[in-house]
């Protein structure tokens, strides 16, 4: 007990300690201490920093205001998402500063109300909105220069929060007027939603693009594997378009079946579903290899299997080539990877979260997690979905 008092002391002690500094980003340097700033610091805020490439530095610090460089509209944070890109910066595996500048303020997954912004630039003061997590490259390559810079060509793309450019885990963050999207204000916090949503998004366009090479493509059923939130998100546009919809999860009962149950959807733990099911459309998000591997050659002819899972190097398993050559070929099969959106695919995503159901949507978001409490969040527990930092609590 004596331990544990000393730790929470000890915890406190270091958070007041926090509270008296600020920060400068790119150097580390404590540019002000209770409150008497140096530099010409003005203003402050928290944020959530960390040094990339340096596992177990992520710190709450006090950081100077946004610059008007950043963008010309001010949003205040509400809420900030957490996924598996994070903790790998988190880790030191990812993630790259600024230029010129030592720490990263971590956060890709946004969202905010408009405090100010020009007029006439399509939002305002009072909006519920969402920043844009990628940037188009500076030359820029044939597809960012048509505002497709979820296909960059040549890699020179930025991204807030983990690529280059600050995030938005800060309390207040500033945003290009091209580069924030309005959402629906009757979804509340469930509009934090909307970036992994954009993801679907764009896999769901892709596939319809590729569907119609043929000058008939009628798909009936969808096949989801993986139940966390990109899977659900996938199940729920599946679902929104009319389709047989079927999720393949490695839990077996939990709230995840459920929730795919209340979708109208069917949920299976054997992964023998595969070969059973032959969906005509196949969307993979566990980015595990043994899943990979059995989602090829399984869907039906003419079939589409939409890759959006993401596996680290080294990952090796057997495959029989063969075989999926044989298959694709002789049934007009297609394998194809998805990353990242563009603002199209933010405003489809946008119109597929503001006709869901609110209630079954909010059964997505297991753990809200107060912004003192922030290194919590970053912690997966059991259960776990979707879970949210709140700068409102």
């Amino acid at each position: 007990m004596r331990e544990a008092q000393n730790a929470v002391a000890e915890a406190s002690a270091e958070e007041r300690a926090r509270r008296r500094r600020q920060f400068c980003l790119t150097c580390g340097e404590i540019l002000a201490i209770d409150g008497n700033p140096g530099r010409g610091l003005k203003g402050t805020m928290r944020a959530i920093t960390v040094l990339p490439g340096i596992a177990n530095s992520a710190r709450l610090d006090d950081v100077p205001e946004p610059p008007l460089s950043d963008g010309a509209v001010l949003v205040r944070t509400l809420a900030l998402e957490v996924c598996a890109t994070d903790r790998e910066i988190l880790t030191g595996a990812y993630g790259t500063a600024p230029p010129g500048q030592g720490r990263l303020v971590l956060g890709h997954e946004s969202l905010g109300t408009v405090e100010s912004a020009p007029p006439d630039c399509g939002v305002a003061p009072g909006d519920l909105v969402v920043g844009i997590v990628r940037r188009p490259d500076p030359e820029p390559c044939p597809a960012c220069a048509t505002g497709e810079w979820d296909m960059c060509r040549n890699g020179r793309y930025t991204e807030r929060g983990i690529k280059e450019r600050h995030g938005y885990g800060a309390e207040r963050f500033r945003v290009e007027p091209e580069f924030v999207v309005k959402i629906d204000p009757a979804l509340g916090i469930l509009g934090v939603l909307l970036e992994p949503a954009s993801i679907l998004a764009k896999a769901w366009d892709h596939t319809e693009r590729i569907g119609r090479r043929a000058r008939v493509w009628e798909p009936r059923s969808l096949l989801v594997t993986g139940a966390g939130p990109i899977g659900l998100l996938a199940a729920l546009m599946g679902q929104q378009r009319g389709l047989d919809v079927h999720v393949l999860d490695h839990n077996k009962g939990g709230p995840k079946e459920a929730i795919v149950r209340d979708l109208g959807a069917a949920y299976h733990s054997d992964p023998n579903t595969l070969e059973r099911l032959a969906p005509d459309v196949l969307i993979e998000c566990t980015g595990a290899v043994a899943v990979i591997r059995a989602c090829l050659g399984v869907a039906a002819p003419a079939g589409i299997v939409c890759l959006t899972g993401v596996t680290e190097p080294g990952k090796t398993f057997e495959l029989d080539i063969g075989r999926l050559n044989r298959k694709m070929v002789l049934d007009n099969e297609t394998v194809f990877g998805t990353v990242n959106a563009n603002r199209r695919h933010y405003e489809m995503a946008a119109d597929a979260l503001a006709h869901a159901d609110k209630t079954w949507l909010a059964r997505l978001i297991t753990r809200r997690v107060p912004l003192d409490c922030w290194s919590d969040a970053l912690e997966p527990r059991k259960g776990d979905i979707k879970v949210v930092i709140d700068f409102a609590q």
